[in-house]
């Protein structure tokens, strides 16, 4: 599969890549299908599960290849990974800002205008955002990999996705399960849980043309995807796993995400 994926363009790849994160993304939001309720522990478990990956994904998947693509930056290795590294995380933050949203397990929103939103609809912006980083940094890989033509970040890219896809997994029940406590029928849970990573294919073209049209900021683009990510984790995730008990059980489900994610890493990596 490796050898077919390298015969593909770059966004090409990305396009496949988050066309397999988004169906994960359904997979989770179909369960509304199969039960009336999820307890708020198993969502405290498999949300710190999630932030594990994306954590892992970080360092290994983005992080590391931003540092290795930089050795001959003149201010030293590691400028290129600080500032895309800030940047990104500004990003998601400006977006965190003006988007009206609501996370998990809060009564108020964020954002501008949130006054004149629905709950049902802040949750699924909020799933929303959350889900551009996801995009960005798979597409920014397969545009690292196209420039490097080296079957080694190809394998990294694979691995990311993947990460994501099983992180997407809850996710997706995450928002599909509250719009059905809130009266949505159950397609129309599904639907909207489903629809809140469409956005990740269209963020990977974005990091595709990105890292292609312009080769110099690709450490940068790399540390960015890894800032947005960690971001989300450290704004949104974390914190919506310890309102409501249990948090030892999202702790170590946080640990286990992590160790997934960098035994896939390395190992295919």
């Amino acid at each position: 599969m490796l050898d077919y994926l390298m015969t593909l363009d770059p966004w090409l790849q990305a396009l496949i890549a988050t066309l397999f994160t988004w169906t994960m993304t359904g997979l989770g939001a179909a369960v509304v299908f199969l039960t009336k309720g999820v307890s708020e522990n198993f969502l405290n478990i498999t949300l710190g599960f999630a932030g594990g990956i994306m954590v892992a994904a970080s360092f290994w998947s983005l992080l590391s290849p931003a540092i290795d693509a930089s050795a001959d930056n003149p201010i030293g290795e590691w400028f290129p990974a600080l500032i895309g590294f800030l940047g990104g995380a500004l990003f998601i933050y400006f977006f965190d800002k003006i988007i009206p949203h609501r996370h998990r397990g809060e009564h108020t929103a964020e954002g501008l205008t949130v006054a004149s939103s629905r709950r049902s609809t802040l949750l699924v912006t909020s799933l929303t955002l959350h889900n551009i980083p996801e995009g960005l940094s798979i597409g920014i890989l397969f545009g690292a990999a196209g420039l490097s033509q080296d079957p080694v970040m190809i394998a990294s890219a694979l691995t990311l996705a993947v990460g994501i896809g099983l992180q997407n997994i809850p996710e997706g029940t995450a928002v599909s399960m509250p719009l059905r406590a809130e009266g949505a029928s159950k397609f129309r849970a599904f639907f909207w849980g489903w629809m809140s990573a469409i956005v990740e294919p269209m963020a990977a073209l974005v990091g595709v043309l990105l890292v292609a049209s312009m080769e110099p900021v690709l450490p940068y683009a790399l540390a960015a995807g890894a800032g947005a990510m960690i971001f989300v984790v450290v704004e949104e995730v974390i914190p919506s796993t310890q309102k409501n008990g249990h948090s030892d059980a999202a702790v170590f489900a946080f640990l286990i995400g992590f160790s997934v994610m960098m035994v896939l890493d390395v190992a295919l990596g």
